[in-house]
């Protein structure tokens, strides 16, 4: 059924892109936020009570400032939009893969009902949503996972597309996200002002289940580590994670740290949405020391490195950050979580931290109570 679903996705994407509207030439000199074509949404990832829903297509930059086409979906709220136009929502979606099928405008998101309920209650409140795919997700070029200043200028230049091509969006609007996009959400608060200029009118940012202090946990990588039993999200996240050092960074050839099988796995990883990826490594029992001929420690300024690529910023937020944590999240290391909140507050930064008796994909929901009116407040 997973597959057939999937199938349907891209038959539908497919369709709807012969019917894509040019509004600007493939020009790598564009603008950011040039819009480059406008299509509709397969059905798989239409919001259920969203209306003209639309993929947009438009200029941003990817790993090392390369101009790049990125893509995103455009949700609006049923009705006349208010004065000024609909404040705006950017979703930055959790992991989904990184083949081009597995992009959110495409096939919509992994945790069906879940994302449904989360971006329709937010839709509900009266918000328009522009949710980024990110780079290399569904347009030419490979996506370099969690590389924050690469999703930080795709959130924001999806909005500054959107708000350009759409006279019923407001120019005000305020980022949230998931997982991966909790930490796209931080990044994207950290830049926003700096990224978005006087042209768009940036609020403040929610993020639940935030990955923060990848860089610690992934120094240890390495042919010797021991064979602890992990989720297999976990490996695949890691897959990820290489193959996104690996399209940042070519000249690590970070190939040549793995064996035969862990190059195998790397390639699969580019190709494969999260879930089946993850099905696959769990029923094979694959151990991430396995996967390596030497240790990753051999990178020079291994931990500079990384924390460059994907750790969170400390400071410089202008305005205000919602923090929301699951206190039952394995998918992220909790505890590392909850001590970037406590830096943060630290440094005197605008955080605010709820935790909740959940895990990873709980959080997400159960934040409501407290992110909607944190988030009604930015645009009060």
């Amino acid at each position: 059924m997973r597959k057939l679903w999937f199938t349907t996705a891209v038959t539908c994407a497919c369709a709807a892109s012969l019917l894509a509207i040019p509004v600007a030439s493939a020009d790598p000199t564009a603008d950011a936020g040039t819009i480059e074509s406008v299509a509709p949404l397969a059905p798989a990832a239409t919001l259920p009570g969203s209306v003209n829903s639309t993929r947009i297509q438009y200029w941003t930059t990817t790993a090392n400032d390369v101009p790049s086409v990125a893509s995103a979906a455009v949700y609006f709220p049923p009705g006349e939009a208010p004065a000024g136009g609909w404040p705006v929502i950017a979703w930055a979606h959790g992991t989904v893969g990184l083949g081009d099928d597995c992009a959110y405008s495409v096939a919509g998101p992994a945790a069906i009902a879940r994302d449904w309920a989360y971006l329709g209650t937010w839709l509900e409140q009266g918000y328009a949503i522009v949710a980024a795919d990110y780079a290399g997700l569904g347009t030419p070029g490979e996506h370099p996972y969690l590389n924050g200043m690469v999703e930080a200028h795709n959130v924001v230049d999806a909005v500054r597309a959107a708000t350009r091509q759409y006279s019923s969006l407001a120019k005000k609007w305020a980022v949230v996200g998931q997982s991966q996009g909790g930490g796209a959400a931080v990044y994207t608060a950290r830049y926003a002002t700096e990224f978005g200029g006087t042209e768009l009118d940036y609020r403040g940012a929610v993020g639940t289940g935030v990955p923060a202090y990848i860089e610690d946990i992934l120094l240890p990588l390495g042919p010797h580590m021991p064979p602890i039993k992990l989720s297999p999200h976990s490996t695949a996240y890691l897959l990820f994670i290489l193959n996104g050092l690996r399209t940042t960074y070519p000249e690590l050839n970070i190939e040549s740290f793995l064996t035969d099988s862990g190059r195998e796995w790397l390639t699969k990883a580019r190709e494969t949405c999260l879930e089946p990826l993850g099905d696959e490594l769990g029923a094979q029992g694959v151990v991430i020391g396995d996967l390596f001929t030497r240790p990753l420690r051999q990178i020079p300024d291994l931990h500079g490195l990384l924390s460059r690529y994907l750790g969170l910023p400390e400071s410089g937020y202008d305005r205000p950050v919602f923090l929301g944590q699951g206190l039952r999240d394995t998918d992220v290391v909790t505890p590392e979580t909850l001590r970037f909140a406590a830096v943060l507050s630290a440094n005197r930064q605008p955080v605010t931290l709820h935790t909740y008796p959940t895990d990873h994909s709980g959080t997400v929901n159960a934040s409501l109570p407290d992110s909607l009116p944190f988030v009604r407040g930015l645009f009060a």
